[in-house]
């Protein structure tokens, strides 16, 4: 019998699940809809459609939050949705699953993620990687060398650099500010600017239309419709990249801060091989127009964005699973977790 190996990115704000052979199966949304009596109603794109459009007897909630687990059952729930999804509701071989974990978690949460994967369906022990790890060796990193290379991971709710060597994570930084922080720093923006209040999928939607981390040549404009603080009625207001760029320079300034203490903290050796090899950006947040620019400008280090950056974390837990032994040897023990000896 064979056993399905599925690698597993649990992000703040999508899940995505890539199979062994067949690539990226799953990308939906992070939200799972529940009736009032906690059954689940609808998960993934399904669940994202409800939000802001149910009434109160469905509440439309994401079990994740920065990254980490916020509510285990529902999370639980969630990942037995995605696992059944792909491994089909009458397998009786449970699938090797390797889920992905930020740098730096407790071992608690740590424990959360591994029982949650075990419960929902996978073979245990449940694997787990460190998502800067993850995504360099799904963005192509030859992080087996020892040799330096730096990730900058931005999700949706965190933001984690790392430096990588031989498997294993040198130094690290982790930061609660990612995509969910800039879509709610654009909508306090659109409110006081514009008078106006809009949801969160329309500031992640006006973030992607006209977002950037540095004025553009070109300028960008989009109609924003939502509801007029003053007259409580539907409105539609323009607003340009100008203004967006203007409003998400502080926010940025951490995610560029989280990369520059990390390079304060690396060793001297692997620092070199950062300025050569430059820094790769992974995530939805790389996506975000000249985002690499910024940081080059800031760090004076190179910096590009990987090739689908948003599915190197998925597609990197799959292939761990090839060198797991590699990587269980790095990683740190829960001893050392416990006592604070994990970098970064």
């Amino acid at each position: 019998m064979i056993v399905k190996k599925i690698g597993v990115d649990l992000g703040t704000a999508n899940v995505l699940v890539y199979v062994k052979g067949r690539g990226i199966v799953i990308n939906e949304p992070a939200v799972v809809a529940l009736y009032r009596d906690n059954t689940v109603a609808a998960v993934g794109i399904e669940a994202r459609a409800m939000l802001g459009r149910v009434p109160g007897s469905i509440s439309v909630v994401r079990p994740m939050k920065d990254g980490v687990i916020a509510d285990y059952l529902i999370t639980e729930a969630m990942l037995r949705y995605f696992i059944g999804k792909v491994v089909g509701r009458f397998n009786i071989v449970k699938p090797e699953v390797m889920i992905c974990i930020p740098a730096g978690v407790t071992s608690v949460e740590q424990r959360a993620v591994r029982d949650a994967a075990e419960q929902a369906g996978a073979r245990r022990p449940a694997n787990i990687v460190y998502e800067p790890l993850a995504a360099a060796i799904g963005a192509q990193i030859p992080v087996g060398t020892p040799h330096g290379h730096m990730i900058l991971d931005i999700g949706g709710g965190r933001t984690e650099a790392a430096v990588i060597s031989m498997y294993g994570i040198v130094v690290s930084e982790s930061a609660r500010m990612a995509g969910d922080k800039i879509d709610d720093t654009i909508a306090a923006y659109i409110k006081r600017r514009h008078n106006l209040v809009i949801g969160d999928r329309t500031a992640e939607e006006v973030k992607i239309a006209i977002g950037s981390a540095l004025p553009v040549e070109t300028e960008l404009a989009c109609n924003v419709r939502g509801r007029d603080l003053i007259t409580g009625l539907p409105k539609t207001v323009t607003v340009t990249s100008v203004e967006i760029t203007q409003a998400l320079q502080d926010q940025l300034g951490i995610i560029v801060q989280t990369a520059r203490t990390v390079l304060e903290k690396t060793p001297p050796e692997l620092a070199s091989d950062v300025i050569d090899q430059g820094i790769v950006l992974t995530g939805g947040g790389a996506l975000l127009r000249h985002l690499d620019e910024l940081i080059t400008q800031e760090l004076g280090v190179p910096c590009y964005v990987a090739e689908n950056p948003m599915q190197c974390v998925a597609i990197g837990a799959g292939i761990a699973l090839e060198h797991l032994d590699e990587i269980k040897r790095a990683q740190p023990t829960e001893e050392e977790l416990l006592v604070g000896m994990y970098p970064g």
